[in-house]
């Protein structure tokens, strides 16, 4: 089959814990200078769980398939009942997953999901046959597509290699939202493959930390990707909205206004989403505007997938304004 797009990346299971004993404290040895707080020796009552998928292929996927898109899924579980829920869902969602490799020296993919108030959550996340990727099984003479959207591989740049090999030798467009084991290779590993990538996606916190920008200059943290990437940047920065550049112009816009339930798979929501609507208009514009409506959706609920929307729903949402900025040519 010619898909309009394949998604290759993560799959795992998750399940998302909820309880009032959570407690957010100052916490100077953590990164993110906070931590999440549980009462030692101590059983602690859970007021929710909930179990779903993720991953950043699966997810992903569901995305395309959910706008209408002949939508494939490339990733990596174990033989076991979660990877097998994982093809369930797959099937059920109209992704087709008969490319999934299942290996049999780990587990699939397993995260759990402690979720305190507002939405931030802590993520306890074991890789599982998510690492164990091998690029030899995949029948790359048999594939076609229009789009490969390639999001975390567990760090395999050879996985990356044949997909950027795959896409020149079929004209097939890419995108990628890289996982923290392809970024760690580092900008120069990463440069000569993403000059012929179509759009490159990541956060904020992880391009500063990729160019060796800080975090607070947005300005030259583009100007390094500009320079790395021969297509679309776009960076994320949570609930204080993206940034996108296509080296002549920057467009920005924010996020809308609401409660979060939990924020797992916004990221994922996002750059799916603006994939998606990139290939249906080739507008930055509107394709920020769906990111943004997709993201919004799936924080609303709990998992990655159950907010992502249908073709033709935009939300609950107004559309966020996008502000246009020339900064001159690449």
């Amino acid at each position: 089959m010619n898909y309009d797009v394949i998604a290759i990346g993560s799959a795992t299971q998750d399940v998302f814990f909820s309880a009032d004993a959570f407690r957010v404290l100052d916490d100077d040895q953590s990164p993110t200078r906070k931590g999440l707080c549980v009462p030692f020796g101590s059983k602690v009552p859970v007021k929710k769980i909930v179990f779903a998928s993720g991953g950043g292929g699966t997810n992903a996927a569901v995305t395309f398939a959910r706008q209408g898109y002949r939508a494939a899924c490339i990733g990596v579980i174990g033989k076991d009942p979660n990877g097998a829920a994982i093809l369930d869902e797959l099937r059920r969602e109209r992704v087709d997953g008969k490319y999934m490799m299942a290996g049999d020296d780990d587990i699939t993919a397993y995260s759990s999901i402690l979720v305190g108030d507002g939405g931030e959550r802590t993520i306890l996340s074991y890789k599982g046959e998510g690492l164990h990727w091998h690029p030899e099984h995949i029948p790359w003479d048999r594939l076609s597509a229009k789009w490969v959207y390639v999001n975390s591989l567990g760090g395999s740049i050879e996985m990356l290699e044949r997909i950027a090999a795959f896409a020149q030798r079929t004209g097939a467009h890419v995108a990628t939202n890289p996982g923290p084991g392809e970024l760690a290779h580092g900008l120069a590993v990463l440069a000569p493959l993403w000059k012929s990538f179509d759009i490159v996606g990541m956060n904020q916190e992880e391009a500063a930390q990729l160019t060796g920008k800080s975090f607070d200059d947005p300005d030259a943290i583009f100007a390094a990707l500009d320079d790395a990437i021969g297509g679309i940047c776009s960076m994320t920065n949570g609930p204080r909205g993206v940034a996108v550049s296509d080296g002549r112009m920057r467009y920005t816009a924010g996020t809308p206004e609401g409660s979060t339930i939990e924020r797992t798979g916004a990221g994922d929501a996002f750059h799916a989403g603006f994939l998606a609507e990139f290939i249906r208009s080739g507008s930055i514009e509107k394709a920020i505007q769906f990111g943004t409506a997709n993201a919004t959706s799936v924080v609303m609920q709990y998992g990655a997938k159950a907010g992502i929307l249908r073709v033709g729903d935009i939300g609950s949402w107004p559309l966020v304004p996008v502000v246009r900025t020339s900064v001159g040519a690449r």
